[in-house]
Formats: C-alpha cells, structure tokens, sequence
C-alpha cells in the first residue's frame, strides 16, 4: 500500500472517529439541556443570535434547508416567543426575524448547562489530558471554517 493510500485510509479512519465522538457528546449535552427544543430549533436560533436579524430565506441558506422547513421552524420558535418577526419599513414585502429577550435568555441559559456539563466532564480527567485538549482547540476550530 502507497504512503498516499495509508494516509488516506488514516484520514478516513479518522474522520469517521472524530465525527462519532462529537455527535454523540453534543447529543449526550442535548439531551441534558434545559428547553425541549428540537436540534432544528436550536440551531436557528443560535443562528439569529451569532447573525444577528435574518431573513427566513437568509436562515434557511445558512442551516441548510428548504425555506419551508425554515418557515416551519421560525414559527414553532415564535409560537414560543423566542423569536420575532418585524416587517423592512424600507420594502413592506421583506421581514427580519430576532431573538427576542426570552429567547436569548433561553440560549445563554442552556449554553451555561452545557458548558457546566463540560466543565464538570473535563474536571475528571487527568490536568495532563486537559492541557492537550487544550492544545488541540485551535485545530479543531480550524475545522469550523467555511473555507474548506
């Protein structure tokens, strides 16, 4: 077998082990979070938060999705009074939606759960295997662009 072919074969096997480890620990912090929402939800609304007022559309090309599915999820979240809509005084036809204050609060209370959990998860391990960690979140972060 080639170097290339090794390498590839490690990428892979990597790949598909860095992909297992981080879904099931965002389900396991899922799971203990405070909130109820779907996946779905909580993704859209730490979109509006981290890009401030959107349109559906907007929201809807950035999750990934269909702008009915989009439609659908922004109204669940209204329904709940964690986002809101306001209408472009500019073009009447156009509509932003937000977080509304309860809405933020909601996100920022299950951020600090989950960082809680972690904090907790991490104050377990070895200081050794926590400075590594440490020293690989650059890297990991570099997985987040959208450059790739």
């Amino acid at each position: 077998m080639s170097l290339q072919a090794r390498d590839t074969l490690t990428h892979a096997e990597t790949a598909a082990r860095l992909r297992v480890a981080i879904a099931r620990l965002a389900r396991q912090l899922r799971q203990h979070s405070p909130g109820g929402l779907t996946p779905s939800q909580w993704s859209a609304l730490a979109m509006v938060d981290s890009s401030g007022p959107l349109r559906i559309g907007d929201l809807a090309e950035r999750e990934g999705v269909s702008a009915p599915t989009a439609t659908r999820v922004v109204a669940s979240l209204e329904d709940l009074g964690l986002l809101s809509r306001a209408t472009d005084p500019a073009d009447r036809r156009t509509s932003y939606i937000a977080l509304t204050d309860v809405g933020r609060e909601k996100l920022e209370s299950t951020r600090r759960s989950q960082s809680t959990q972690l904090v907790q998860r991490l104050s377990e391990l070895p200081a050794q295997d926590v400075r590594r960690l440490v020293e690989l979140l650059p890297l990991l972060e570099s997985l987040l662009t959208d450059d790739r």
